[in-house]
Order: structure tokens, then C-alpha cells, then sequence
């Protein structure tokens, strides 16, 4: 009931989404069939090409697909390209390989008996050897494009869309619905393309067109014509609905969790609905620094970080606890470094936190993280990568705090609170203002020792902003008068627990505080 409620009410940003998954698969699809075949009829033919070539698509194939999207992001940016190029790397070892051996093992007989009546290699290529081998061909073309369809919900994290933005936006605030909504269809994709497939090969192929009544060679035809005059009519509908855009365009870009859409869509609405600029959204576009190269290279032109984020992570500089000390100096290396301005904070702290259930917090006695170093060793603690990885975060508490846990077993976004809840887990970290940690009742630990950075929500922007649309400043300003921790973790919490949309529950704030 709940998953069927969910498609109800997000019934048309599933058709978008889809639609975007649609064209995204397509275009990969297409251009890996444009390259891939000719590259295998080319080492086919050059037989010194063929294990560079061969051996070149299969380390691409073993490349993790998270990595080699992180690889491409500051060469192409983000958006439709990185993902698309993406798809394209890993669908041509199919294509190469199925083309290389269906052309390889046609009998050499055949081969003879055309060069015998006088065709040309051209003509001995395209009437006996593509025709001879294309079922092979075919089948490595059905595996890259249902494939694509699964690959493609990556493109999400380099603001490209597609249904994987559902599918990792309820992983990350597990729910379940959301998950169903954006994974269901693309099983659907996957199964109707590869349907298709299957239709275009049995019309291509003369032999199984004589197999089957002209009937059902009817219907198929009738099938394959009736979607594809569908697909180009909802393309059409979708582009001509996102057509008129205005000459004084942002975009606003975010990291990947709750608070960050929140803001993002407050923001926007904020400044379209004060000014006349209008605005495009680029959510979810994965960690900070990934959002950073985005806005350094002018694809999007501002996004929120935290102080202690840009202070620790990006500039390097060992823990600080004095909060105007850690946002002067951000703010100067930050446009002496990498030309980004940073703006007045929003007015509150999502600093990191540790926390444990509170069973666990009344059989230990925890309260603060000097308590838990005295159990740690009984305890498996849960944290995400980021914080395993970075000086301000695990590296340096374990400098700060003499803890030394049982086992930690890194876990990233929000499956590790569920892991915490099912007891696989003791101990994780999060955010001061997460909602997850009011949707599960969790302690949060006090840092007695002040090691974590203060992480105050700062506006960054491209020298574009300052230049052209300054009147934005006295927006973010107000803005920040009307937030603190509580009221962020409260809209955190909505989104979180209360499954509202975070769109709807920007709105409803700025409204009730007179910002619009």
C-alpha cells in the first residue's frame, strides 16, 4: 500500500526520470554499436590489433564503474556526457569481441567460394560475413543494452538523472518505496529492451523470418513501430515541457543527503521567487569534493559545503576548534586556492557526531566519547568511508581519543544506521543534524575533548555569482537568520521519517517564515 501511495504522488517525476533513463540508455546504446562494430570488423581483418584492442576493453570492464565515473568527472564534467561515455566504455567489450568471433568463425570454405565468384572484400564483408555472423553480433548487442539500463542509474551521482536518482536517494533515507519506484522500472527497461532486441534481430535475419507465421511477424512489427513512435512522442512532450528557459540562469548544485536537497531546493525557490533569475537543480551529485569540481569548472555556480569540510578536507589544515577562526581562514584560502568565494553561514553547526542505540548507551553508561573509549574494544564500530579516510575525522580521533574498537567495519550512508539497529553494529557516525538519528532514537556522544571541526553550512559560489547576481546575498542572508540546529534537523527529520518530499517541505519553511 505504501509503495503504490509513493507512485501516486511521484507519478510524474518517475516519468521523467524514466524518460531521462530512456534517452541516456539510447544514446550509449547507439554509440557503442557505432564504435564497437567496426572496431571488431577492423581487428578481424588486422590481426595485430586485435589483443591490444581486446585487452584494452577487458581492463576497462575490471575497472570498478564508481571509480572510472570519479576518473571522468574533472576531464568532462557532470551531466548526460561522463555518464554516457561511461556506459559506452563498458558496453564495447561485448560488441568488439561478438563481432571479432562471429566474423572469425565463418567457414573459410564460404569465404573462398564468394572470393570464387568475384565479389570484392567490401561485398564479401557486408553480403556474407556481417549477414553470416550477426546473430553473434546480436547477442553481444542484447547484453551491452540490458546492461546499460543497470549502469545507467550511476549517472544520478553526476547529475545526469535516470531512475537511479530514486533508487539512491531511498537507500538514503531508507525507504523502501522510493528504492521500488526508481529499480522496478528499470528491470521493466532492462526486459523490454532486451524484447526488442530480440524482435529487430528475428526481422533482420531472413531464416527466422521463415520460421515464424506471417502473422506474428505482423504483430512484432506492429510492437517494434508502435514503441518506438511512443518513445519519440514522450521525448517530444518531455522537451518541449523544458524548453523555455530564461537568458538569466544558475544552477545549484548539491552533495548527496537529505539536508543538501533541502537546501538546495530552499534556495532555489528562494531566488526565483525574489528575483527574476531563474533556476536549474544538479542534485545529488555525490561527496563534497566531486561538487566542488563542478562549481570550480563553472557547471554549476553554487552549491552548501561546512567550514570544517573545507577547512580539514579540502585546505588540509590540522583540527581547530575556534569557529571564526576555521571560517576566516577557509574563506581566504579558498579564493586564493581554487577562485570559489564563500558566503555568510547559514547559521548552523552539522557537525560530525558519534552514536549508539540507546540500549547500548544504558548497559555502558555512555555519554560521552570518553565513556565509549573505555568499552570501545567490545564494541564494532560502523562509520562511512569518508570519515574512515580523512585526518579530521577517524585518523585523527584515534590521536585525540585513546579508542581502539573491537572491529570497525565501514559501512556507506544510511544502511549504516540500519546495520546499527540489527545489531551488526555498535557505534556510528553522522551528522549533528541528521533526521535519522530522531528516526531511530539514537544517543548522540558528547565530544568532550572539542576534536571534531565545527562544519557551519556555507554557501559557495563562482566569481559569477558575486559579478552578475549579487542581489542573491541579501536572500541567503535572511535565510540564515530563520535556521539553527534544531530547526535542520526538524526538516531533516520530515524528509527522513515523515517521507515528505523535500521540495514540499522547503516550501512550507520559507513560507512560514515569510521568505516568500
Amino acid at each position: 500500500m505504501e509503495f503504490l501511495n509513493y507512485l501516486t504522488e511521484n507519478s510524474s517525476q518517475i516519468i521523467s526520470l524514466l524518460l531521462e533513463h530512456i534517452e541516456l540508455t539510447l544514446l550509449s546504446v547507439v554509440l557503442s554499436i557505432l564504435i564497437g562494430i567496426p572496431v571488431g570488423i577492423l581487428i578481424s581483418y588486422v590481426k595485430k590489433l586485435g589483443k591490444p584492442i581486446l585487452g584494452l576493453t577487458n581492463i576497462i570492464q575490471a575497472i570498478p564503474s564508481m571509480a572510472l565515473l570519479g576518473f571522468m568527472i574533472p576531464i568532462l564534467g557532470i551531466g548526460m556526457v561522463p555518464a554516457i561515455v561511461m556506459v559506452i566504455l563498458y558496453s564495447l567489450l561485448p560488441i568488439i569481441k561478438n563481432t571479432y568471433t562471429g566474423i572469425k568463425n565463418i567457414n573459410e570454405q564460404t569465404i573462398e567460394a564468394a572470393t570464387g565468384i568475384g565479389l570484392t572484400k567490401w561485398q564479401i564483408l557486408t553480403k556474407v560475413q556481417i549477414p553470416l555472423a550477426f546473430p553473434v553480433i546480436m547477442a553481444g548487442i542484447r547484453i551491452s543494452a540490458v546492461s546499460a539500463v543497470g549502469l545507467m542509474t550511476l549517472a544520478a551521482f553526476v547529475g545526469a538523472g535516470g531512475l537511479g536518482y530514486l533508487v539512491y536517494a531511498g537507500i538514503r533515507t531508507v525507504n523502501n518505496s522510493q528504492i521500488l519506484a526508481g529499480a522496478i522500472p528499470a528491470c521493466l527497461l532492462a526486459l523490454l529492451i532486451d524484447y526488442v532486441m530480440s524482435v529487430i534481430e528475428t526481422l533482420s535475419i531472413k531464416q527466422n523470418r521463415r520460421n515464424i507465421s506471417k502473422k506474428k511477424l505482423f504483430v512484432q512489427k506492429l510492437i517494434l513501430f508502435l514503441i518506438s513512435i511512443l518513445t519519440v512522442g514522450l521525448f517530444a512532450i518531455n522537451y518541449s515541457a523544458n524548453d523555455a528557459t530564461s537568458k538569466d540562469t544558475i544552477t545549484i548544485g548539491s552533495m548527496d543527503f537529505t539536508e543538501q536537497e533541502i537546501l538546495s531546493y530552499m534556495i532555489a525557490e528562494l531566488i526565483e521567487e525574489n528575483t527574476d533569475i531563474e533556476v536549474e537543480q544538479e542534485l545529488s551529485l555525490g561527496s563534497s569534493n566531486i561538487v566542488m569540481g563542478a562549481v570550480s569548472t563553472n557547471d554549476i555556480d553554487m552549491y552548501i559545503d561546512y567550514t570544517g569540510t573545507i577547512y580539514g578536507s579540502v585546505l588540509k589544515h590540522e583540527p581547530n576548534s575556534n569557529v571564526q577562526e576555521v571560517y576566516d581562514i577557509s574563506k581566504k584560502e579558498l579564493k586564493e586556492q581554487y577562485d570559489l568565494n564563500i558566503l555568510g553561514d547559514l547559521n548552523f553547526n552539522n557537525t560530525y557526531t558519534l552514536a549508539v542505540k540507546k540500549e547500548t548507551s544504558d548497559k555502558y553508561g555512555l555519554k560521552t566519547i570518553s565513556d565509549l573509549c573505555e568499552v570501545s574494544d567490545e564494541l564494532v564500530f560502523s562509520p562511512t568511508l569518508v570519515f574512515m579516510e580523512r585526518n579530521d575525522c577517524y585518523i585523527g580521533l584515534k590521536e585525540i581519543y585513546p579508542i581502539n574498537f573491537k572491529e570497525v567495519i565501514p559501512i556507506d550512508g544510511s544502511p549504516r544506521y540500519i546495520a546499527l539497529m540489527d545489531g551488526e553494529s555498535d557505534v556510528i557516525d553522522a551528522y549533528s543534524t541528521d533526521g535519522l538519528l530522531e528516526k531511530f532514537g539514537l544517543v548522540v556522544l558528547e565530544d568532550d575533548k572539542n576534536f571534531f571541526l565545527p562544519y557551519h553550512a556555507i554557501p559557495v559560489v563562482n566569481n559569477r555569482i558575486i559579478e552578475e547576481y549579487s542581489e542573491i546575498i541579501p536572500l541567503l542572508e535572511n535565510l540564515s537568520e530563520c535556521l539553527n540546529d534544531a530547526k535542520m534537523r526538524e526538516l531533516n527529520y520530515k524528509v527522513d521519517e515523515e517521507r515528505l518530499k523535500a521540495e514540499d517541505v522547503a516550501h512550507e519553511f520559507l513560507v512560514n517564515n515569510g521568505l516568500i
